[in-house]
């Protein structure tokens, strides 16, 4: 069994979670650690104070897909459980999860628990298929409905879903390593629905255990670093639909183009109410958004431009 975390140079999340794997988990495992951009002082830290975790030391830019396979390559377990430094369990979690994924047959690519918001209510139980369809619900406002009705989302027992969520999922190493790992042309999204869209695809199911759960904490705040994140994250949208058929590309370049053009609108209006820091942070990041969909320039290289220019400014 392989445990996977990517950690970006924050121990006040990444404790926890090691803690609650260390408290809840009794079979043979071992713990491989991305520490991203760790500063000298937490990393030595970090290898002092949880010794029996391996720690891979990741100092260039890169995304989740390409930290994660830093790890992945090296993970020698029949399983990989991928998680997120910002979730913590309150049951034996890994345990509960191999032994339902023992019991389920060969072309079962992927187990995921249920994630849960702080206060115990559900924040993730499976995802359905993501195409422009959904895109538009999603614009709209009426994705959480369509999940609720969704064959694919929100059930009881082990029951197949379409998409996972990269916060927690443990998924068959061989079959991972036969796929090719995280596809690392995605930076900031969407290299979760972008893996499990292609091993439906190969043939293979994604279920979930809704007996199984943990916390995952993230998505409360923002941060800077968004204005950065923002644009890659779009032109990695971009990329998605454009894998999926050339009509799908154009509907979305059409319609993100409309969506983030309409929010600059919006933040720029709010700056001139309320001229803050946030307000112009959410301002250029949306703008980096709509000029991300004209570019030809990568995710990854779109991150590195404005994260750049953002260290420039701090500085």
């Amino acid at each position: 069994m392989s445990i996977v975390i990517v950690c970006m140079n924050n121990l006040k999340l990444l404790y926890p979670c090691l803690d609650s794997i260390k408290k809840y988990t009794t079979l043979n495992y071992e713990t491989l650690v991305v520490a991203y951009m760790f500063s000298r002082e937490n990393l030595e830290k970090l290898k002092k104070d949880y010794s029996w975790i391996n720690v891979i030391e990741s100092n260039e830019y890169r995304g989740f897909s390409e930290n994660n396979n830093l790890a992945l390559r090296l993970a020698r377990g029949r399983y990989c459980f991928v998680l997120n430094d910002d979730t913590y369990h309150f049951e034996p979690v890994i345990d509960n999860l191999v032994g339902a994924f023992d019991k389920l047959n060969d072309n079962i690519a992927i187990l995921s628990p249920v994630t849960l918001n702080k206060d115990g209510s559900i924040q993730r139980c499976g995802k359905p298929k993501y195409n422009i369809f959904t895109y538009l619900l999603e614009l709209t406002g009426q994705i959480r409905k369509y999940d609720k009705k969704s064959k694919y989302t929100n059930r009881n027992g082990v029951f197949e879903t379409y998409n996972i969520s990269g916060a927690a999922f443990m998924i068959r190493t061989a079959i991972f390593k036969k796929v090719g790992w995280f596809d690392e042309k995605y930076y900031f999204c969407p290299e979760d629905i972008a893996l499990s869209t292609k091993l439906n695809r190969k043939g293979f199911k994604c279920y979930v255990d809704s007996s199984i759960k943990l916390t995952h904490t993230g998505g409360g705040t923002w941060s800077k670093t968004i204005v950065a994140t923002k644009p890659a994250t779009v032109k990695g949208l971009q990329y998605f639909y454009r894998d999926e058929s050339v009509l799908s590309w154009m509907i979305f370049s059409i319609l993100a183009t409309l969506e983030y053009s309409l929010k600059t609108l919006y933040w720029i209006f709010k700056s001139c109410i309320a001229y803050n820091e946030h307000t112009i942070i959410m301002r250029n990041a949306n703008w980096h958004g709509v000029k991300a969909l004209f570019s030809f320039s990568s995710p990854k290289q779109l991150f590195v431009k404005y994260y750049s220019i953002l260290k420039n400014s701090d500085a």
